[in-house]
């Protein structure tokens, strides 16, 4: 018995109605970005209406709003349709005129070449009303096309009169829940919003009687206006930065990329935002606004800047509201990257206020870049303020007094030592912020007489004067108890005597200790086991933590003196406590019960020695 072939070409059956709501309801973010498919798509038919009449002068043609509540209208004196047309373009969906073969050269002079914007209608409407007339064709008709959000349509061919001239008209009459993108006022507002840089005149008609259509784009963009003086460019650019994201730049960096027809202005923010927080940036292509949130458009460090560009080369993604992620634009970050880094180098090499401006509010944004690139590091870190002994400086101020600089790795730890080393001499810088330990150790790149190196614990003890072997063995006993007291934390006690001696004591908790202290509880977990013998193996040989008594403290002389066991070894747990909280670095639960116990009883031990 013969099968029957099965293996035969079919075509895909198509839902329209669940196509249509698929593409209108989830393709876009917003129902307003209907205007925009309207307007992207009026700018095309001109594009394509120029390239057809190239003799024809630039503000012939343009483009009409009209809305007054009860329907909202685009009219374009662009390239048109035929009947043709509408049934090739039109129906079906996905398919774009200017993907047709006789304009295909062109393509890149368009902004959308998806053929998907006007179905972008129905997130509004139930139905869009199209007239238009091309002008390929000598004394075409006009022709009407409705189509409906069930995926139906209908064409015909209307008398001349319908249309007197070559262009299209969009005709939607909004549903009762689109009020709120249909109305006359917002309708004016969306159009001056998505369209203020475009290229061809547009106008908005409310249909108020008396009133006249007032233009939408009046100006054009700063950038491409003549102004008397460099002064007078720089103030209107930053006027209108000031406009766009409602703040005073400290700054207005003009860019201008020709070879991808970029131009527009990067705004310094005038104050300081969040690490890694990175700003959306308003990109227009050929003039219509594509996204106020493109962050694809500059580098990640670049955290201090507000952009607003207007692009030809860059290609939109099938909503219109991001940018392909391509070899251009790639190309383009890196090249706005790099006039961020010029106007950089401008401002140390001239402008020291500005650069002392800038730094006080984005010297985090700068660390991290020059982190990566030597010549921001070479030009900038001299000027970077660190955190170090001597107070909040730079580093070129802090190496003239200090040819070894000792780095913390953490907060906590710098804040431990910070008043003792400074009182010891030492030079300390804290590494514990993004960025800043790596970027001390890179600093005998800038001045080679300078040594670098990360603040251990036996430095930092080796500054440290020890006490006459007499005092020692005077608080021998107490040291002892204080040890056995404190030995839960694996803490050791030591006795010295360092400047200030306001100081009690000093708690030396590097980070292979804390880790120490994570294995030994793991150890006492699993005692008894093989994971316990390991673990208490490598305890033997982590180092520990260090509480280092004062002798210069009044307090801490009269503590190693007490007999009492009891009232020693709550001594020593107070002492112990107040090194930890000074440290400001989180307390364990049992540090925190540790403090409190201590306190108490050394309150009841003063109230029964007063009694």
């Amino acid at each position: 018995m013969t099968l029957p072939d099965t293996s035969a070409d079919r075509t895909f059956q198509v839902d329209l109605r669940g196509l249509v709501d698929l593409l209108s309801h989830h393709l876009y973010s917003s129902p307003r970005v209907y205007l925009r498919e309207l307007m992207q798509n009026a700018v095309d038919a001109l594009t394509a209406r120029y390239a057809l009449e190239p003799d024809s002068s630039t503000g012939e043609f343009g483009i009409r709003l009209y809305a007054d509540g009860a329907v909202v209208r685009i009219e374009d004196d662009g390239v048109g349709l035929t009947e043709a047309d509408v049934h090739t373009f039109l129906a079906t969906i996905g398919r774009s005129s200017k993907r047709a073969e006789r304009i295909a050269e062109q393509r890149a002079d368009f902004i959308g070449q998806f053929g998907i914007g006007l179905l972008s209608c129905f997130l509004v409407a139930d139905e869009i009303h199209v007239v238009s007339r091309s002008a390929r064709t000598p004394d075409a008709p006009a022709v009407e096309w409705r189509g409906r959000g069930d995926g139906s349509y209908s064409v015909r061919t209307l008398p001349a009169s319908a249309r007197p001239r070559p262009g299209t008209t969009v005709t939607l009459t909004p549903r009762a829940d689109a009020a709120e993108w249909t109305r006359p006022a917002q309708v004016h507002a969306l159009a001056r919003h998505f369209g203020s840089l475009l290229r061809h005149p547009v106008t908005f008609d409310d249909g108020a009687a008396g009133g006249a259509p007032v233009p939408v784009n009046p100006e054009p963009a700063p950038w491409t206006r003549p102004h008397p003086t460099p002064g007078a460019r720089a103030r209107a650019l930053a006027g209108y930065g000031e406009e766009v994201f409602g703040f005073t730049p400290l700054d207005t960096i003009e860019l201008d990329l020709p070879a991808v027809g970029l131009k527009g202005i990067a705004c310094i923010l005038p104050d300081a935002v969040p690490a890694g927080r990175r700003h959306g940036h308003r990109v227009h292509v050929k003039g219509m606004l594509l996204s106020e949130q493109a962050e694809e458009i500059l580098p990640d460090w670049a955290f201090f800047v507000r952009c607003v560009v207007d692009a030809e080369s860059l290609r939109p993604t099938a909503s219109r509201e991001a940018l392909y992620e391509d070899d251009t634009l790639a190309a383009v970050r890196d090249a706005l990257a790099e006039r961020l880094r010029a106007w950089i180098a401008r401002a140390a090499a001239g402008d020291p206020d500005l650069l002392a401006r800038f730094l006080q509010a984005h010297h985090l944004a700068v660390k991290s870049l020059a982190v990566h690139d030597d010549e921001i590091l070479r030009m900038l870190l001299p000027w970077l303020p660190f955190e170090t002994t001597a107070g909040h400086a730079t580093l070129d101020e802090f190496a003239r007094t200090h040819r070894t600089v000792l780095v913390t790795s953490s907060v906590e730890e710098f804040r431990q030592v910070a008043a003792i080393a400074s009182a010891a001499g030492l030079g300390v810088v804290n590494g514990g912020y993004t960025y800043d330990r790596e970027l001390v150790h890179r600093l005998p790149e800038i001045r080679p007489e300078v040594t670098v190196s990360d603040l251990d614990p036996e430095t930092l003890t080796a500054h440290l004067d020890p006490v006459d072997r007499e005092t020692e063995l005077a608080a021998a006993a107490y040291l002892a108890r204080a040890r056995d007291a404190l030995a839960v934390f694996d803490c050791d006690v030591a006795l010295r005597t360092f400047q200030p001696a306001s100081a009690p004591a000093l708690l030396v908790d590097s980070r292979e200790a804390r880790h120490e202290r994570t294995r030994s509880q793991l150890a006492r977990e699993q005692e008894g086991g093989l994971w316990g013998d390991i673990l208490g193996a490598l305890r033997q040989e982590a180092p520990r933590a260090q509480l280092i008594l004062n002798q210069l403290n009044p307090l801490v002389r009269t503590a190693v003196t007490i007999e009492e066991p009891e009232l020693a070894r709550t001594s020593a747990e107070a002492l112990y406590g107040q090194a930890a909280m000074l440290s400001r670095r989180p307390l364990r639960p049992a540090e925190s019960s540790l403090i409190n116990r201590s306190f108490l009883d050394l309150l009841a031990h003063a109230l029964r020695k007063d009694s």
